[in-house]
């Protein structure tokens, strides 16, 4: 009978030890659950920030482009044997602004520019201030109020603009705008030229001007682009 009760006895504490094992690694398999699931949620939470702060980047990059090329230049020009052209596409390069040719309804031909001739179209037009309004194309611009800066280019016509200019000046309102005026001529100066256009627009911050000799090359203008020390 005594063997029989310790024969039982040994038998459940087998058993109790048997239990108690398990429960422990029950525990330690939950607690390591555990575990990894709070790296995952770390790690997640970090890809989701690094994520947030990548896509940030980008906005804020294309905002500081958007303040960069907020300003903007025009060259508007009146050319009529080509040089003053070749001067705005000069400066056009060179401050990467847009270009604006003045063209007369009625083109110039080169009978009508021969001054020489007694009786030709500039010679009528210089003797009779009536017939220097001339109509352009066009004498706007689309997007105008987003310009900043806006050169005006002419041939120099007996010491002044060349009137097809006046036109253009007339039609547009330069407030807000830093306007500087540059010619072509073969002898004559800029003169008074500039101060003339800038009391028939009547608006506008105008700068002194600059004239060109006939055949310039990109050198000079990119000299005197760069001592205007524009922002």
């Amino acid at each position: 009978m005594k063997k029989l009760i310790a024969l039982f006895c040994s038998l459940t504490m087998v058993l109790g030890l048997a239990a108690c094992g398990n429960s422990a690694d029950s525990s330690e398999t939950s607690s390591a659950a555990q575990s990894g699931d709070g790296e995952n949620a770390e790690t997640s939470q970090a890809a989701e920030t690094s994520q947030a702060e990548e896509t940030s980047a980008p906005q804020e990059e294309s905002s500081e482009e958007t303040e960069d090329s907020s300003a903007s230049t025009l060259v508007v020009y009146f050319s009529a044997t080509g040089n003053t052209e070749q001067v705005a596409q000069y400066i056009a390069e060179l401050t990467d602004g847009d270009l604006f040719e003045l063209q007369p309804v009625e083109a110039y031909t080169d009978e009508d520019l021969d001054w020489t001739v007694e009786g030709s179209r500039v010679n009528l037009e210089h003797d009779d201030e009536s017939l220097r309004n001339i109509e352009l194309t066009a004498d706007t611009v689309d997007n105008w109020g987003s310009y900043d800066t806006v050169f005006i280019g002419y041939p120099i016509w007996w010491g002044i603009a060349a009137w097809p200019v006046d036109g253009f000046v007339e039609a547009n309102d330069f407030t807000g705008k830093t306007v500087i005026p540059f010619c072509t001529s073969s002898s004559s100066g800029l003169g008074e030229s500039g101060e003339l256009l800038a009391e028939l627009a009547g608006s506008g911050d105008w700068q002194e001007g600059m004239r060109f000799r006939s055949g310039v090359d990109e050198a000079d203008v990119s000299e005197w682009i760069d001592s205007l020390n524009l922002s």
